[in-house]
Protein backbone atom coordinates (compact mmCIF):
# COMPACT_ATOMS: atom_id res chain seq x y z
CA UNK A 1 0.00 0.00 0.00
CA UNK A 2 1.27 3.29 -0.93
CA UNK A 3 0.99 6.44 0.71
CA UNK A 4 1.25 10.13 0.49
CA UNK A 5 4.24 10.49 3.42
CA UNK A 6 4.46 14.65 2.91
CA UNK A 7 6.70 16.56 5.23
CA UNK A 8 5.11 18.51 7.12
CA UNK A 9 6.24 22.28 8.66
CA UNK A 10 5.92 23.83 11.53
CA UNK A 11 3.67 26.10 11.83
CA UNK A 12 4.46 29.71 13.42
CA UNK A 13 1.43 30.20 15.45
CA UNK A 14 -1.34 28.37 17.42
CA UNK A 15 -3.87 26.26 15.11
CA UNK A 16 -6.66 27.39 17.52
CA UNK A 17 -5.67 30.66 18.54
CA UNK A 18 -4.05 32.27 15.49
CA UNK A 19 -1.06 33.72 18.14
CA UNK A 20 2.16 33.85 16.95
CA UNK A 21 4.55 31.66 19.08
CA UNK A 22 7.35 33.63 20.80
CA UNK A 23 10.69 32.42 20.94
CA UNK A 24 11.50 29.95 23.75
CA UNK A 25 7.66 29.05 24.14
CA UNK A 26 6.54 25.52 24.69
CA UNK A 27 3.81 24.44 22.10
CA UNK A 28 1.93 21.22 20.95
CA UNK A 29 2.37 19.65 17.88
CA UNK A 30 -0.26 16.22 17.05
CA UNK A 31 -1.07 14.46 14.25
CA UNK A 32 -4.49 13.18 13.07
CA UNK A 33 -5.61 10.87 10.59
CA UNK A 34 -7.07 12.07 7.59
CA UNK A 35 -8.20 10.37 5.00
CA UNK A 36 -5.16 9.17 3.37
CA UNK A 37 -2.45 11.42 5.22
CA UNK A 38 -1.95 13.24 7.95
CA UNK A 39 -3.34 16.48 9.84
CA UNK A 40 -0.70 18.70 11.99
CA UNK A 41 -1.71 20.96 14.50
CA UNK A 42 0.61 23.17 16.62
CA UNK A 43 -1.17 24.31 19.37
CA UNK A 44 -0.32 26.57 22.69
CA UNK A 45 0.08 25.32 26.07
CA UNK A 46 -2.96 27.71 27.25
CA UNK A 47 -5.46 26.42 24.42
CA UNK A 48 -4.61 22.81 24.61
CA UNK A 49 -6.76 22.59 27.51
CA UNK A 50 -9.37 23.79 25.71
CA UNK A 51 -9.11 20.52 22.93
CA UNK A 52 -11.56 17.70 23.03
CA UNK A 53 -10.03 14.14 24.31
CA UNK A 54 -11.37 12.62 20.67
CA UNK A 55 -10.27 12.30 17.91
CA UNK A 56 -6.69 11.08 19.89
CA UNK A 57 -3.75 12.05 17.54
CA UNK A 58 -2.21 9.29 15.92
CA UNK A 59 1.40 11.13 17.18
CA UNK A 60 1.76 13.65 19.78
CA UNK A 61 4.84 15.87 21.67
CA UNK A 62 5.65 18.80 23.01
CA UNK A 63 8.20 21.24 21.44
CA UNK A 64 10.25 24.77 22.56
CA UNK A 65 9.47 27.16 19.70
CA UNK A 66 12.96 28.25 18.10
CA UNK A 67 12.32 31.17 15.23
CA UNK A 68 13.99 29.38 11.91
CA UNK A 69 17.42 30.74 10.86
CA UNK A 70 17.24 32.38 7.47
CA UNK A 71 18.31 30.44 4.92
CA UNK A 72 21.69 30.42 3.58
CA UNK A 73 22.07 30.27 0.02
CA UNK A 74 24.48 27.61 -1.48
CA UNK A 75 26.64 27.92 -4.16
CA UNK A 76 26.53 24.57 -5.30
CA UNK A 77 23.60 22.48 -5.17
CA UNK A 78 24.67 19.16 -2.63
CA UNK A 79 23.53 15.64 -2.70
CA UNK A 80 24.37 14.88 1.17
CA UNK A 81 21.53 12.53 2.84
CA UNK A 82 19.02 15.19 3.68
CA UNK A 83 18.50 16.48 0.55
CA UNK A 84 18.09 12.83 -1.06
CA UNK A 85 16.06 11.85 1.63
CA UNK A 86 13.30 15.13 0.73
CA UNK A 87 13.74 13.97 -3.06
CA UNK A 88 13.12 10.53 -2.32
CA UNK A 89 10.08 11.24 -0.38
CA UNK A 90 8.79 13.48 -2.76
CA UNK A 91 9.08 11.07 -5.63
CA UNK A 92 7.75 8.24 -3.57
CA UNK A 93 8.76 4.91 -4.68
CA UNK A 94 7.64 1.91 -3.40
CA UNK A 95 11.48 0.54 -4.18
CA UNK A 96 12.94 3.55 -2.21
CA UNK A 97 11.42 2.68 0.96
CA UNK A 98 14.82 0.86 2.75
CA UNK A 99 16.75 4.00 1.54
CA UNK A 100 14.54 6.20 2.73
CA UNK A 101 14.32 4.35 5.98
CA UNK A 102 18.65 4.22 6.50
CA UNK A 103 18.33 8.07 5.41
CA UNK A 104 16.44 8.79 8.15
CA UNK A 105 18.17 6.47 10.83
CA UNK A 106 21.41 8.06 9.57
CA UNK A 107 19.93 11.94 10.52
CA UNK A 108 18.69 10.85 13.30
CA UNK A 109 22.36 9.60 14.72
CA UNK A 110 23.53 13.13 13.68
CA UNK A 111 20.96 14.45 15.45
CA UNK A 112 19.12 16.72 12.67
CA UNK A 113 16.14 14.00 12.88
CA UNK A 114 14.39 14.16 16.22
CA UNK A 115 12.28 10.62 16.46
CA UNK A 116 8.51 11.53 18.08
CA UNK A 117 6.08 8.67 19.47
CA UNK A 118 3.81 7.02 17.06
CA UNK A 119 1.66 4.15 17.68
CA UNK A 120 2.11 2.99 14.20
CA UNK A 121 5.06 0.18 14.50
CA UNK A 122 5.24 0.51 10.65
CA UNK A 123 5.57 4.51 10.86
CA UNK A 124 8.68 6.11 12.28
CA UNK A 125 7.49 10.12 12.59
CA UNK A 126 10.20 12.48 13.09
CA UNK A 127 10.65 16.15 13.74
CA UNK A 128 13.67 18.46 11.94
CA UNK A 129 15.52 19.56 14.60
CA UNK A 130 16.11 23.29 13.07
CA UNK A 131 12.71 23.55 11.19
CA UNK A 132 10.31 21.86 13.03
CA UNK A 133 9.04 19.68 9.74
CA UNK A 134 7.43 16.22 10.35
CA UNK A 135 8.65 13.41 8.08
CA UNK A 136 6.93 10.49 8.05
CA UNK A 137 9.25 7.04 7.13
CA UNK A 138 7.60 3.56 6.77
CA UNK A 139 8.92 1.55 8.63
CA UNK A 140 10.44 -1.76 6.24
CA UNK A 141 11.08 -3.88 9.07
CA UNK A 142 14.71 -4.73 7.83
CA UNK A 143 16.78 -8.20 8.12
CA UNK A 144 20.00 -8.00 9.20
CA UNK A 145 20.79 -9.98 6.17
CA UNK A 146 19.27 -7.33 4.10
CA UNK A 147 21.50 -4.15 5.74
CA UNK A 148 24.47 -4.73 3.42
CA UNK A 149 22.53 -4.13 -0.04
CA UNK A 150 20.87 -1.13 1.42
CA UNK A 151 23.95 -0.08 2.71
CA UNK A 152 25.20 0.01 -0.73
CA UNK A 153 22.10 1.59 -2.30
CA UNK A 154 22.36 4.40 0.34
CA UNK A 155 26.30 4.94 -0.90
CA UNK A 156 25.55 4.78 -4.70
CA UNK A 157 22.71 8.23 -3.90
CA UNK A 158 25.28 9.91 -1.74
CA UNK A 159 27.64 9.45 -4.32
CA UNK A 160 30.19 7.28 -1.77
CA UNK A 161 32.78 4.97 -3.01
CA UNK A 162 30.95 1.71 -2.46
CA UNK A 163 29.98 0.97 1.57
CA UNK A 164 31.62 3.87 2.45
CA UNK A 165 28.50 5.06 4.84
CA UNK A 166 30.22 3.58 7.19
CA UNK A 167 26.93 2.26 8.43
CA UNK A 168 23.91 3.80 9.73
CA UNK A 169 26.45 6.03 11.54
CA UNK A 170 28.32 7.10 8.38
CA UNK A 171 28.48 10.50 6.53
CA UNK A 172 25.38 12.69 5.75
Amino acid sequence: MQQDWEIRKRSDTCTVTQRPFQEGEFFFTALYREGDGFRREDVSEEARASLPDEPRPFSSWRSKFEAPPPPTPEPLAKQDAESILRRLIGENQEGTVNARYILALMLERKRLLKPMTSEAPDVLVYEHAQTGETFLIPNPHLNFDQIPDVQREVSALLGAPDGATGGIGGSA
